[in-house]
C-alpha cells in the first residue's frame, strides 16, 4: 500500500481514561510515552493503541465478555455496529494491560496469582501476535467491557503523518490493582487531578498531548469520581472532535472543531501575539500552540 494512503486513512484506536477517588478528589492516571515513539514521542497520554486484527475477531470475543449483543449496543453503541463496539472495546482493555498493567476483566475463582501472572505475561519483552486471546481463552478470563463508559470521538487532523479514529473510554481502576509503565512504549506513569496535569503541562514538567489536554480540561468540571460516573451512565459519544492543523515555520497551532473560525478556508495565525495568549488551566480555549515541545492553550 502507497504511504500517502495509509496516512490519508485514520487507523481505528482506543484510549482509556483510568480514574480513582484519592486523598479526596478525582485522578487521572498519564503515561509517558517513549521518546523513541513515532507519535507524540515524551508526551503524557492516557493508556491506549491501536485495534489490531485480534481485537477484531468478532465470534471469538463474544463469548469472553460480560455483555451480550443488546448489552453492548446499549451500552456502548450509538454510532458503531455491534462487532465495532467490541473490537474498540476489547483492543481498549488489552492495551491498558500492555501499557499500565491494569486488567479490566474477571474469571472464576479468580486468584492474586492469577492477576500477577498475566501481568507478568506483558512485561515479558515483544508480545507474539495472538498472546491476549490465548491468555483470555485459556485461563478463562471474562472481559469488563461493562466498566467502560462512552467518552469522546477523536480523529487525528489531516495533515499529521499519523492519523488515528480513536475511542475515548472511561474506566474506574479495579480494587486491588496497581498501575506500572511497561517501560517500553510508556517510561513513566503518575495519577494526577486534571487540575494538577494542566497545570503540569504549562510548567513544562508534564507535557502533554493535544487530546490529553482537552480531556483534562472537560474533566475540570467533575469535583469527585462520584460525579463523573453519575454523569457517564448516559453519556452518549457526541460529535466527532476532527481538529484542523495549522503548520508554523517553528510548530503549529491546532485548531478545534468549536472555534470561531474552524470552518474558514484560510486562518491566519499572528505568531508575535501566540506568545501572549497562553492560557492558564481551566480557562476555556480553541486553539492548542506547539511551541518548544509543549502543546499550549492559547486564546483565540
Amino acid at each position: 500500500m502507497n504511504k500517502d494512503i495509509k496516512q490519508k486513512f485514520p487507523v481505528p484506536a482506543a484510549t482509556v481514561i483510568l480514574t480513582r477517588q484519592h486523598t479526596g478528589e478525582l485522578q487521572v492516571y498519564l503515561l509517558k510515552r517513549s521518546v523513541k515513539s513515532g507519535f507524540m514521542a515524551g508526551k503524557y497520554v492516557f493508556p491506549g493503541g491501536t485495534v489490531d486484527g485480534e481485537d477484531a475477531k468478532f465470534d471469538l470475543w463474544k463469548a469472553h465478555v460480560d455483555l451480550d449483543s443488546n448489552g453492548l449496543l446499549r451500552h456502548l453503541g450509538g454510532d458503531l455496529t455491534e462487532a465495532e463496539i467490541l473490537a474498540y472495546a476489547v483492543a481498549a482493555i488489552r492495551e491498558t494491560l500492555e501499557e499500565a498493567g491494569v486488567f479490566l476483566a474477571h474469571r472464576h475463582e479468580e486468584t492474586k496469582q492469577h492477576l500477577e501472572r498475566i501481568c507478568r505475561l506483558r512485561m515479558s519483552g515483544d508480545l507474539p501476535k495472538g498472546w491476549f486471546i490465548r491468555s483470555v481463552a485459556s485461563e478463562d478470563w471474562t472481559l469488563a467491557v461493562s466498566a467502560l463508559s462512552r467518552w469522546s470521538h477523536w480523529i487525528t487532523p489531516e495533515l499529521m503523518k499519523r492519523r488515528y479514529d480513536t475511542r475515548f473510554f472511561t474506566a474506574c481502576l479495579p480494587p486491588g490493582q496497581q498501575c506500572q509503565p511497561d517501560t517500553r512504549e510508556t517510561t513513566d506513569g503518575l495519577w494526577v487531578s486534571p487540575e494538577k496535569g494542566l497545570a503540569g503541562n504549562l510548567a513544562g514538567q508534564i507535557p502533554l498531548s493535544p487530546p490529553t489536554l482537552i480531556t483534562l480540561h472537560e474533566l475540570l468540571k467533575y469535583p469527585s469520581l462520584q460525579d463523573l460516573e453519575r454523569d457517564t451512565e448516559n453519556r452518549q459519544w457526541g460529535e466527532t472532535y476532527l481538529p484542523r492543523l495549522i503548520p508554523l515555520d517553528k510548530g503549529a497551532v491546532i485548531i478545534e472543531p468549536w472555534d470561531p473560525q474552524y470552518n474558514q478556508e484560510e486562518i491566519e495565525i499572528n505568531i508575535d501575539e501566540l506568545k501572549k495568549s497562553v492560557l492558564p488551566a481551566g480557562k476555556s480555549f480553541s486553539r492548542i500552540w506547539y511551541h518548544e515541545g509543549l502543546w499550549r492553550p492559547v486564546g483565540y
